[in-house]
């Protein structure tokens, strides 16, 4: 150990040079759902209740409809981040990178499920 360079010792424990990337996504995304999750409560809450005659009359205008899409996509696009830092930090090996990619598709799907949804509503 007395021999090893600074280099030597820092070696596979540096950048992988996605870090800031990944910590912007994570940033403009928490702003996005700082505005759209309040819009979408107050959107979903007035329709809350309502017979599934209102509910499609009131998800075929496009206000509600493009903020419940576009909350369904940017939360699951920030839980994915999220979850994938947590995996970064507490999963090592390949068992790392299988995670990452289950937690990617379950994640991806699922927004794509709810947009589905929000425009069979809207539509």
């Amino acid at each position: 150990m007395a021999y090893l360079t600074d280099r030597k010792r820092a070696m596979g424990l540096g950048s992988a040079k996605t870090g800031t990337a990944h910590y912007w996504s994570m940033k403009v995304s928490s702003v996005a759902l700082l505005i759209l999750i309040p819009l979408f409560v107050f959107t979903f809450g007035s329709a809350l209740g309502g017979t599934y005659e209102e509910i499609l009359a009131y998800y075929s205008r496009p206000g509600p409809a493009i903020i419940a899409a576009l909350t369904i996509a940017v939360g699951f696009k920030h839980f994915n981040d999220g979850v994938q830092t947590l995996i970064e930090d507490y999963v090592h090996g390949i068992s790392q990178k299988v995670a990452i990619i289950l937690m990617t598709c379950l994640s991806y799907g699922a927004a794509a499920v709810g947009v589905f949804a929000i425009v069979k509503l809207a539509l």
